[in-house]
């Protein structure tokens, strides 16, 4: 793992970091929003926009390696997206594909494991079969994980885990008295990645979306103006400076 901490530490901007190892988050989650009103801004149709925010993941993933994150989760396409037009799920729904032939070489050579979370099976077969491919290439290794969240929605993350538990219960292979917040966690797409730190979310909208909202019930918010495509490495580390700034308390005193 890399770590661009000491008060000398540069950025690639040329910038000095100011990030400490001191309260450094474990687990980032952004909700990745604004490229439709970025590409309305500049008179372009909305599929320029998410084309756009692809550069902006593989850029904050680079960001995100290099500064030494262990986990990184990124909201991209939720359950209710399914409501938006035809030709822009599609594309969405493509995207992906696009996105790994060009970043795949790199994200191994980083050492980066790449997760999905969310009900992939109702994806198209393209989309399943690039997500299959990136689990192989990227599945053992050792670096940062990057969960990437497609089809995802939090209710039916709960609902699902609520609902395997259950065909355990039927089957004889646990009992409901064996229920507990730890036990739970084990069922929810998310299961193995610890709860995320800090949320972040992108375009100025100040809530969750139905985002990680059983796991994110003790983590830090940060809102920012900045639509996705120009987000920038700046404005993650200005979010975890803040973060840094905070006391978390988890409903004790300290």
């Amino acid at each position: 793992m890399k770590w661009l901490f000491n008060r000398s530490s540069q950025t690639q901007s040329g910038t000095e970091s100011q990030l400490s190892k001191e309260n450094f988050p474990s687990h980032v989650a952004i909700i990745m929003d604004g490229n439709g009103r970025w590409a309305r801004r500049r008179g372009l149709p909305r599929i320029a926009g998410h084309h756009a925010g692809m550069s902006t993941v593989r850029d904050i993933i680079r960001a995100s390696d290099e500064i030494g994150l262990q986990y990184l989760t990124l909201y991209a396409f939720s359950t209710e997206n399914w409501k938006r037009p035809r030709a822009e799920v599609e594309y969405l729904m493509r995207l992906p594909e696009e996105f790994f032939r060009s970043e795949i070489d790199e994200l191994v050579q980083r050492g980066v494991c790449v997760r999905f979370i969310g009900d992939t099976s109702r994806l198209p077969e393209y989309t399943q079969e690039t997500v299959r491919r990136t689990l192989e290439r990227t599945g053992n290794n050792q670096g940062m994980t990057v969960s990437f969240a497609l089809n995802y929605g939090g209710r039916a993350d709960v609902i699902g885990a609520i609902q395997a538990f259950a065909r355990q219960v039927e089957n004889n292979e646990t009992t409901w008295d064996d229920l507990s917040e730890d036990v739970f966690g084990n069922y929810l797409s998310t299961y193995g990645i610890p709860d995320p730190d800090l949320i972040i979310r992108t375009s100025g909208e100040q809530r969750l979306s139905n985002f990680l909202i059983w796991q994110a019930a003790y983590a830090e918010l940060w809102f920012t103006e900045a639509l996705w495509p120009d987000f920038k490495r700046a404005e993650l580390e200005s979010a975890l400076m803040d973060y840094q700034k905070r006391k978390r308390r988890f409903g004790g005193l300290k």
